[in-house]
């Protein structure tokens, strides 16, 4: 049985041509589940997943109760597969579903986790480019778990290690950081992205910058220590100037003058801004987790048995 997990917003154009184009990759196989999950669309998205439902029993749907973001959506997708292989992929198009073949090949191979790498397709911004080749080396430099450069959240895994992932009860998830964290026999595969056919990037240069904080304050308490290190380097800092302030009035030499203790003064408090951010994004997550919410609700189902507005 193989269940793919497909979290959806606004892509209503994409719909139906990227399900015929798995199915057409899994030609013949009734084992089969294609699970959209609608992140609270204001279009008319769910209505697409309805109307594909009816004409094949394969494929199911769900609708969150409001957009509570993709790795949460890819969540909700994976507490729905019944499969004994999960395949997880968006469901704008750039992840080729020409690409599955050969995700269960190597699965097949014996490993639990086949990830995939993303090579970027042309055309793509030079700005994204450099910032997700920068992020993950910031990422690998801080963490203690190390992920695959230009990593995506299309990968192939065995029910052993999806029921693994889905014991990890996080709020603020960070997908690919996880199964790099939970371990078993994984492997990488390559794979050129396509470029979007239709609709536009749900992911602004906002939810890129949140997802990055996410990643680097889930998996590592360095800035932490970095902090720490900014202040200890500030207060020897202090104390040369001390120092050097009481030599030159010893001497005679000193001026009044406000430059000195303008750049003093913008230093330290610069230093002390600094670690208090670091300290509220970790206290920000903690707050999270002790809520102990649900990680979402479901509003609507279709293809599949089961009460509407169930939660998770």
């Amino acid at each position: 049985m193989i269940s793919i997990v497909l979290p959806a917003f606004e892509e209503e154009q994409n719909i139906q041509p990227l399900c015929q184009e798995i199915l057409g990759q899994l030609e013949g196989s009734s084992a089969l589940e294609v699970i959209f999950v609608d992140d609270g669309s204001r279009d008319r998205t769910y209505e697409r997943i309805e109307d594909l439902s009816r004409s094949d029993t394969r494929v199911k749907g769900i609708r969150l109760s409001r957009n509570f973001g993709h790795q949460t959506a890819l969540l909700a997708g994976l507490n729905e597969a019944s499969g004994d292989v999960i395949i997880m992929m968006d469901a704008d198009g750039q992840h080729p579903p020409s690409m599955i073949p050969r995700l269960i090949e190597k699965l097949e191979e014996g490993f639990d986790v086949v990830n995939t790498t993303r090579i970027d397709a042309r055309g793509t911004g030079l700005f994204k480019r450099i910032s997700s080749r920068w992020f993950y080396r910031v990422f690998n430099m801080l963490s203690d778990t190390r992920i695959e450069p230009a990593s995506a959240d299309f990968r192939i895994m065995n029910r052993l290690a999806l029921d693994a992932f889905l014991t990890i009860e996080e709020h603020d998830r960070f997908t690919r950081g996880l199964v790099s964290w939970m371990g078993f026999r994984q492997a990488h595969l390559p794979y050129q992205a396509e470029k979007r056919k239709r609709g536009k990037s749900k992911y602004s240069l906002r939810r890129m910058r949140l997802f990055a904080f996410d990643g680097v304050t889930s998996f590592s308490t360095k800035p932490l220590r970095i902090s720490m290190i900014l202040g200890l380097a500030t207060i020897l800092g202090g104390f040369v100037y001390i120092g050097y302030a009481v030599v030159m009035y010893l001497q005679g030499h000193t001026n009044p003058g406000w430059t000195s203790l303008l750049i003093s003064v913008l230093l330290i408090g610069g230093v002390q801004l600094f670690s208090i951010g670091i300290l509220g994004e970790y206290l920000a997550r903690i707050f999270h987790e002790a809520k102990r919410r649900p990680h979402y609700f479901v509003e609507k189902r279709c293809g599949a048995p089961g009460a509407q507005g169930s939660r998770r």
